[in-house]
C-alpha cells in the first residue's frame, strides 16, 4: 500500500510503500494485541507491595494465657492473624508479576497494531522530525495544522534533541526512537506518526525475523 508523506508544515513530500504483510492485514486479532498489552503492563509493575508475616510482627511471643480452663479457645501468640496488631495471613509479599511471551506472538501482535492504524486511517507518515529551536509553541500549531491532537511519534534511530524538548510539554503526544516501538503505546494513542527512517526501520525489523 502506498501513503502520502508530508513534512512537519502540512505539506506533500513524495510517498512511501508500506509492507502488506506489517501494515495491511485486514482481520486484526484483538486477542493477540489484548495479551500482548496485559504482558507489557505486567512487566512494568513494581510488585513492591509487602505486609508483615508471623516472624516480622514485633509483639510478645509469651503465651497470652493458661491453656485450658480459661472458657476461651486455646492461643498461642498475639502475633497470629485474628488478633488487632497482629500478622496478616496469606497478604502480598514482593514478587515479580513478569511472565514469559513467545516472540512470534510479541511480533504478530506489533503488525497487527500497524495495520489497525492504517486500517483506521490512522497513521501518519512524516518526512522528518527535526527542529532547528525547540519551540513547544510552533511545534503545536504544526501539529494542529496536521489535526494531530492525541498521537505517538516514532522519530527514527535517535530523537531529535530540539523536537524532543518542543514536544515534552505537549499533552497526548509521546515521542520514542525506533527501538521503543511497542504495542501499547501504539495502540494508547490515536494516531501514530512515523518517520520515513522509522518506516524502513520496522520493514528491516520485520525482515530480519523472518530471514531468521
Amino acid at each position: 500500500m502506498k501513503l502520502d508523506v508530508i513534512n512537519l508544515d502540512g505539506g506533500k513530500a513524495g510517498s512511501v510503500d508500506l509492507d502488506d504483510a506489517i501494515f495491511g492485514i485486514d482481520d486484526i486479532r484483538g486477542d493477540i494485541l489484548q495479551r500482548v498489552v496485559t504482558w507489557q503492563l505486567a512487566k512494568r509493575r513494581s510488585g513492591n507491595h509487602k505486609i508483615q508475616v508471623r516472624n516480622e510482627v514485633s509483639r510478645t511471643g509469651k503465651k497470652m494465657y493458661k491453656q485450658k480452663g480459661t472458657g476461651g479457645a486455646r492461643h498461642g501468640s498475639r502475633r497470629a492473624a485474628q488478633f488487632v496488631g497482629g500478622a496478616k495471613a496469606h497478604g502480598p509479599v514482593v514478587r515479580s508479576h513478569a511472565f514469559d511471551l513467545p516472540k512470534k506472538i510479541r511480533a504478530m501482535a506489533l503488525r497487527h497494531a500497524l495495520s489497525s492504524k492504517a486500517k483506521a486511517g490512522s497513521l501518519v507518515v512524516l518526512d522528518s522530525a527535526v527542529l532547528t529551536d525547540p519551540k513547544t509553541a510552533a511545534l503545536r500549531a504544526n501539529f494542529e495544522k496536521m489535526g494531530l491532537k492525541n498521537a505517538l511519534v516514532i522519530a527514527g534511530p535517535e530523537v531529535d534533541a530540539n523536537f524532543k524538548l518542543a514536544a515534552r510539554n505537549i499533552p497526548n503526544v509521546d515521542v520514542l526512537p525506533n527501538a521503543g516501538l511497542n504495542v501499547y503505546d501504539v495502540l494508547r494513542r490515536h494516531t501514530l506518526v512515523l518517520t520515513k527512517d522509522a518506516v524502513e526501520a520496522i520493514s528491516a525489523r520485520f525482515a530480519e525475523k523472518e530471514a531468521a
